[in-house]
């Protein structure tokens, strides 16, 4: 019945050898890594005016404009140097591939943490907007925020859950229409005032100028508005994604992707500073401009705030795309669990992706789907990798001193110069509202990630086989040693005594016995089989039947030689439904787990299914 349910829901499993077919082209590939990045933009914008317009009232349009093209400077920085990354490691991993390589392990799981805590927020920032977005066309549905937060992150996981391939269209559709939704709104609004001579009156009553600018406000505005920047790392991130060839593939995703945040981000901007918009509880500032630029309730009008909201969704679908893949990165170099590791049946590493999935369902639940409350934790992390990348770059030229290397390093030594001032800028100016956790959580999983390597190194050390390995080998091998436990004569006991006899014929049978009465009748039981082997009876008069028996257990194995092994067969009976074993003693699966950890006993069970 599940496995039913799973494929309706996921769809059929796919043969490995059917993996190429699975990735990205260039059209499917922009919307699904480049989605995070072009959806930044619509609140990106609210997150500088939010700062401004409090403390410079209607003078903060100025400052905005020039914010605007400081924030698209970085942008030219961080995509001339995202180049270079994908030239540089076709296998995908981003700034944790780069820093590991390039500056150590430590610095390369520094980048790995703010990554994956970014991927995080990304997916619960972005379904968040996502329903800001619908709040604002439908105010009836804002109590409901995060139970729609929640299904939106459902609704993502279900669709990467069915691969790449599918993913890509069912989620770059959305993409495209936001692409040609906003462009639209754009060129309609400036051909309104420039060619049509409108003039823009603005949306709201703004405030007179309360102080000065300085230097401390523009820097808190430009931290905010670098939330405009994260997602541009996850094209170097994702290269194994796309068809081949994958890194000329990745480089034009990429191109594209900072000529549409460019566009996108300037203009959005300048309409905002053309209408004079603010910030307005419950109503976006791409909601404010759609309505000064196709009315309320126009077709354009609802079809922006709808194509808003679906690219707001869809950019979570960037970390969904990415996170799994740098967690496969890590499980192969022993720093996450194995299974991360592992694709799932439509060839998606799919334990990522409902990592994911839960991660970023406790923080809506946690900031109840609040955006401008899960903002100040955003770009913290990702100006860190960013950093790392670029520091770790800038270190491989000087290191290794190849081709073209010297303008190479200049490229990069200015991207972590700038993206580093950015990161510090972001750190302080947000401390107060939220970085402080990021900071704290960013060394916390580092440690994690640590112990974990350092619980699989200590797994292979046991494991290993030195150079020298014949003194493992028993020399003349012996009969077996069994022992076959027996609290009733039974047909589970039987079928586990015609296994131990194949085995061997130095078979003890074992019974510990708590009642005397019980035990008479298992003699006579026993008795009536016609076996050579011996009954041994062992009293308990505590009725701790276990520890009576591995106290066996361990008398018998301190008298092996060296190398020769105990073998204990333990029969155990099936029942078809799982709700039935709450009525059973379970004591095989007791004492299995017990006797696993004994280093020369081995454990056989036997099963015995009970039919109904």
């Amino acid at each position: 019945m599940f496995k039913k349910m799973k494929t309706i829901v996921i769809g059929k499993a796919i043969k490995s050898a059917e993996s190429e077919s699975e990735k990205f082209s260039v059209i499917w590939g922009l919307p699904v890594l480049s989605s995070d990045a072009i959806s930044s933009v619509s609140y990106a914008c609210e997150e500088i005016l939010m700062v401004l317009v409090p403390v410079l009232g209607i003078a903060s349009y100025k400052p905005l404009m020039g914010i605007a093209a400081a924030i698209v400077g970085l942008l030219l920085i961080l995509v001339f140097s995202y180049r270079q990354t994908i030239e540089c490691y076709p296998h995908g991993g981003g700034s944790y591939s780069v820093a590991s390589d390039n500056l150590g392990k430590v610095p390369g799981l520094v980048a790995a943490a703010s990554l994956s805590i970014d991927y995080v927020l990304t997916v619960a920032v972005s379904t968040c907007s996502g329903t800001a977005a619908i709040t604002s066309a439908f105010p009836q549905t804002i109590p409901f925020r995060v139970e729609i937060t929640l299904f939106l992150i459902l609704l993502l996981t279900l669709g990467n859950l069915r691969g790449i391939r599918e993913s890509s269209i069912l989620f770059g559709i959305p993409t495209y229409l936001f692409i040609f939704s906003i462009i639209a709104m754009i060129a309609t609004g400036l051909i309104k005032v420039f060619v049509f001579g409108q003039v823009p009156q603005p949306t709201t009553a703004l405030p007179p100028q309360a102080q000065d600018v300085t230097i401390l406000l523009l820097l808190k505005a430009f931290s905010s508005g670098c939330t405009a920047l994260t997602g541009v790392e996850a094209v170097s991130n994702g290269i194994p994604n796309f068809k081949a060839p994958s890194q000329k593939n990745a480089k034009r995703v990429l191109a594209l992707l900072a000529l549409l945040v460019f566009v996108i981000f300037s203009g959005v901007c300048y309409l905002a500073s053309m209408y004079k918009v603010a910030h307005a509880e419950n109503v976006t500032v791409v909601s404010q401009i759609a309505s000064r630029v196709f009315g309320s309730g126009t077709i354009m009008y609802f079809t922006v705030q709808a194509t808003t909201a679906m690219i707001l969704i869809m950019a979570a679908n960037t970390a969904f795309a990415d996170l799994p893949l740098l967690l496969s990165l890590l499980a192969k170099d022993g720093f996450v669990a194995r299974s991360f590791g592992s694709r799932g049946a439509r060839l998606s590493f799919s334990n990522g992706i409902m990592l994911l999935f839960l991660l970023s369902s406790v923080l809506v639940i946690v900031f109840k789907a609040e955006t401008h409350l899960l903002i100040p934790l955003y770009a913290v992390g990702v100006f860190l990798s960013f950093t790392l990348s670029q520091t770790g770059m800038l270190k491989k030229w000087i290191t290794h001193r190849q081709g073209n290397w010297r303008h190479k390093a200049v490229i990069n030594g200015f991207g972590a110069l700038m993206t580093a001032v950015t990161c510090v800028i972001i750190a302080v100016s947000k401390f107060a509202s939220g970085a402080w956790i990021v900071l704290i959580c960013i060394p916390s999983l580092v440690a994690f990630m640590l112990f974990i390597r350092k619980h699989y190194n200590k797994v292979r050390d046991n494991l290993s086989i030195e150079d020298s390995s014949s003194d493992l080998i028993l020399e003349n091998p012996t009969e077996n040693y069994i022992l076959l436990p027996v609290q009733s004569v039974n047909k589970s006991f039987v079928k586990a005594l015609n296994y131990a006899m194949t085995l061997g014929k130095k078979i003890e049978v074992y019974h510990v016995s708590t009642n005397k009465a019980e035990t008479e009748r298992l003699k006579v039981k026993f008795g009536q089989l016609g076996l050579d082997f011996p009954l041994l009876i062992e009293e308990a008069p505590y009725r701790n039947i276990n520890e009576t028996l591995l106290a066996h257990v361990d008398k018998e194995q301190a008298r092996l030689n060296k190398h020769e092994m105990l073998t204990v067969v333990l029969p155990q009976f099936v029942i078809p439904k799982r709700w039935h074993y709450m009525l059973h003693n379970q004591t095989s699966l007791r004492l299995k787990s017990a006797l696993v950890r004994r280093r020369d006993v081995a454990v056989v069970t036997i099963p015995y299914i009970i039919n109904e």
